[in-house]
């Protein structure tokens, strides 16, 4: 499994960390965003799907609706499990047609239990966001489709 480390000095370059992963995600993948509140899991799914939308695309937190879908090549769910309550839930607010359909990018993945790969499809890039001093770090690891892209990921 390909391992990489990327410092991140502000919300900018998480910004900019989204928009460099949103023309590599295919359809069936899964981003799976971890971190504790307030490390920029948002912000980084907020720069990947406005690179696949609109500059300007109103990109909210789900932490309330729990998902939120949009137009794109190929079509994204942005979902927040955050307050899930059994993994199965993640099914029944759409996880599943999401990956038939298009690719999800997930916030809080550990919800869906001790093995996220049985809910998702084979590929899968993951994120890790911690603190970093002043600024954040990104873990960034794949499995599947992800191992061979991430060789080819320039940041």
């Amino acid at each position: 499994m390909s391992l990489l480390t990327l410092p991140l000095a502000d919300a900018d370059a998480t910004t900019r960390l989204g928009a460099t992963l949103a023309p590599l995600m295919g359809h069936g993948e899964a981003l799976l965003l971890y971190g504790p509140l307030g490390m920029g899991k948002s912000t980084l799914a907020r720069g990947l799907i406005r690179a696949l939308t609109q500059p300007d695309e109103d990109v909210p937190s789900p932490t309330f609706t729990l998902v939120q879908f949009y137009d794109s090549e190929p079509p994204v769910a942005h979902f927040d499990l955050y307050r899930l309550t059994r993994p199965e839930e993640a099914v029944e607010i759409g996880l599943d047609e999401a990956l038939d359909t298009g690719f999800a990018v997930i916030e809080w993945p550990e919800r869906l239990g001790d093995d996220p790969a049985a809910w998702l499809g084979p590929d899968q890039l993951i994120v890790a966001l911690s603190e970093d001093g002043d600024g954040r770090v990104a873990t960034v690891s794949g499995v599947g489709a992800w191992e061979a892209k991430l060789k080819d990921l320039h940041v």
